[in-house]
């Protein structure tokens, strides 16, 4: 079960709606990099930045760095346990717990690679 505060953390990431895009341009490739998101969307590399920091610190991306690069993907079991309590909060079947994931880009129980 997830705890309040990182369920809340999720929401208000997922809230924006430039964040949620770069959200889904993350999830649809296996990694992305800085530098790649930056030349996809009309922001300041620091503006990306600050997206992919509220990202991870809801535990929606995790990032690694290669030399002076840092790459970004999604962590598809906090999407289900987002998904899960956000079914237990407000009801719905397993099905449509799936077709919500479906809408963030992710598969429940799946990790998901272009």
């Amino acid at each position: 079960m997830m705890d309040a505060e990182q369920f809340q953390r999720i929401a208000k990431a997922l809230a924006d709606p430039r964040r949620f895009e770069i959200l889904e341009h993350i999830a649809r490739h296996h990694e992305v990099g800085c530098q790649r998101l930056c030349g996809c969307f009309p922001v300041r590399q620091a503006t990306i930045s600050h997206h992919l920091k509220e990202l991870a610190s809801a535990g929606l991306v995790e990032s690694r760095r290669d030399g002076q690069f840092v790459y970004s993907r999604t962590r598809p079991a906090v999407f289900d346990g987002y998904v899960e309590e956000l079914r237990r909060r407000v009801g719905g079947s397993p099905a449509a717990a799936k077709r919500s994931a479906g809408m963030l880009g992710v598969g429940v129980g799946t990790a998901r690679e272009s």
